[in-house]
């Protein structure tokens, strides 16, 4: 269902996607952001490579997409390329965010008076 120009379908799509991709993150389908008491605490650096990985593999992709684009391949269109290319820019973004918020975090800890 279109509503204006968004295609409500899509959307729904794409949430699936990333629930499937913060499955894929996580061990034996967990959360990996919650820790219950009995199991060990989430390795936030395995999380955060895994987080990086997957933005690496979506500018990888789009870089790709957009070779294979200005190459003349007919199998790629020029939506698939723009999509693929705002995907990664996005998620770069996000991390860019994080890793500035990351560095606040830390900024005000190392401010603390002890």
């Amino acid at each position: 269902m279109s509503v204006g120009m968004i295609d409500s379908g899509r959307i729904e799509a794409m949430v699936a996607q990333l629930k499937a991709a913060a499955a894929r993150a996580s061990p034996a389908g967990e959360n990996p952001l919650q820790t219950d008491k009995t199991a060990n605490q989430v390795n936030f650096q395995s999380v955060l490579k895994s987080s990086l990985d997957q933005v690496n593999t979506a500018q990888l992709q789009s870089q790709q997409l957009a070779e294979r684009f200005a190459m003349g391949d007919s199998n790629v269109s020029l939506s698939d390329a723009m999509i693929s290319m705002q995907k990664s820019s996005i998620a770069f973004q996000q991390t860019v965010q994080v890793r500035n918020k990351l560095v606040s975090a830390y900024q005000e800890i190392m401010n603390m008076g002890v």
